[in-house]
């Protein structure tokens, strides 16, 4: 699990609070720890099986291949974010094996006149690399929803994931690098004790957490609202496939939220709780009986919650069809279909009984630029892969050179 509890216990001269939970059933929860990322990384793996290509039968006619296209950013972020998470529980799982596999090991991290300076090392480096990779992850989900809002705006260009980068691992290195700082103080031997002294480090572990969990809603309602009167703009009038393309997009968004908050909520939790055993002065009080157990059993439900973010995020994103290039969703092309094929019959009328096509060149690249713009955005909203994105766009050419070559086979006939 991530939390900056576990920077502390380097120290030795660690809060009562922190030793409190670090203290409770030490083995077992490291083997909670180890059990829930081993399955969280093996579902993720098995989560791509469904997405790899399938080889066409004998009597299945040949189909050339697609030409590649260029991932949008929106891909690329979800791919960060899985990544993020991978390497975040890959590093769970160092530590609680370390844990579990060398006790002897584990012992030499706290105490304060050791001279082997690596359990302090190896505590320290775990630590700062859970963190730094779970931070990069929710920096990386407010990117998600900062690029959603601006695709709908269109006001997303090339550049932009070089920016969602640079801010992510950026922000995400500094707030680390200054919390760490701030809590070895003057060195890991000889950590200064106090909640002035802490709190930068929960700061800047919570920051991101925080700022998803409330500017991630705000800008998914912006992008929604900028949806609907994108899909009434495409027609003109607000259609069923209008509709469901965009409660499509809000159960998308929905869903993420959910993840978010199921897998993070015991974390702000916990650590209220910790907070307010720490201002007592005496934590073991009777009184406080049910706010220690309450502060053990989150720290439980931490580990396992906090490491099923990314299995649960893939299925919010993709479900359960993979991530791979050959995964489709026929209903929702169809849907696509529809939708464009409506556009283009409102565009260009029936041309029995006339050999003059209506619309000149101009309005008719001026359609075609808006139709494949808003469908490129809406595509990358509505769909997970880059299959899906690739079979809009390529449906969407073939229709768009089917109306125009009518129009140069008139002309030409006059």
């Amino acid at each position: 699990m991530a939390s900056p509890r576990l920077g502390t216990f380097c120290c030795p001269t660690r809060d009562a609070a922190t030793q409190l939970v670090l203290s409770f059933q030490p083995r077992a929860f490291h083997a909670l720890c180890l059990g829930s990322c081993a399955l969280r990384l093996a579902l993720g793996l098995l989560h791509l099986l469904p997405g790899r290509r399938r080889r066409a039968g004998p009597g299945a006619p040949w189909t050339p291949p697609r030409a590649p296209a260029r991932r949008p950013a929106a891909t690329r972020i979800v791919r960060a974010v899985a990544a993020c998470d991978a390497l975040g529980c890959l590093g769970i799982v160092v530590r609680s094996v370390a844990w579990l596999g060398f006790p002897d090991f584990v012992e030499n991290v706290s105490q304060v006149n050791g001279t082997d300076i690596w359990p302090a090392a190896f505590c320290v480096g775990s630590a700062l690399w859970i963190q730094l990779l779970y931070s990069a992850c929710f920096w990386w989900l407010f990117c998600y929803a900062v690029d959603a809002y601006l695709v709908i705006r269109r006001s997303a260009g090339l550049s932009t994931i070089l920016l969602y980068h640079i801010m992510a691992w950026g922000l995400a290195a500094l707030l680390c690098t200054e919390g760490v700082l701030m809590l070895y103080y003057p060195s890991v031997s000889r950590c200064e004790r106090g909640l002035d002294h802490t709190i930068p480090h929960y700061v800047t572990t919570y920051l991101p957490l925080l700022l998803v969990l409330v500017a991630n809603p705000i800008l998914f309602r912006k992008t929604l609202t900028a949806v609907a009167s994108l899909l009434k703009g495409r027609q003109g009038i607000y259609t069923e496939n209008e509709r469901r393309m965009g409660a499509m997009i809000k159960i998308r968004f929905f869903k993420i939220m959910l993840v978010f908050v199921i897998c993070w909520l015991s974390n702000i939790i916990n650590e209220s709780l910790l907070f307010y055993l720490e201002m007592q002065p005496d934590i073991n009080g009777s009184s406080l009986k049910h706010v220690r157990t309450a502060a053990k059993t989150t720290w439980f439900i931490m580990g396992i919650l906090n490491p099923a973010q990314g299995f649960l995020l893939s299925l919010a994103f993709y479900g359960w069809t993979g991530c791979g290039l050959s995964a489709q969703s026929p209903r929702k092309e169809i849907q696509w279909e529809s939708m464009t094929t409506s556009a283009a019959e409102r565009a260009f009328p029936s041309q029995e009984g006339s050999c003059v096509p209506r619309d000149g060149p101009a309005a008719r690249k001026a359609l075609h630029v808006s139709r494949h713009t808003s469908d490129e955005a809406l595509s990358i909203l509505s769909e997970g892969s880059d299959a899906s994105t690739v079979e809009i766009h390529f449906a969407s050419g073939s229709r768009n050179n089917n109306e125009v070559e009518p129009f140069a086979k008139t002309q030409g006939d006059l």
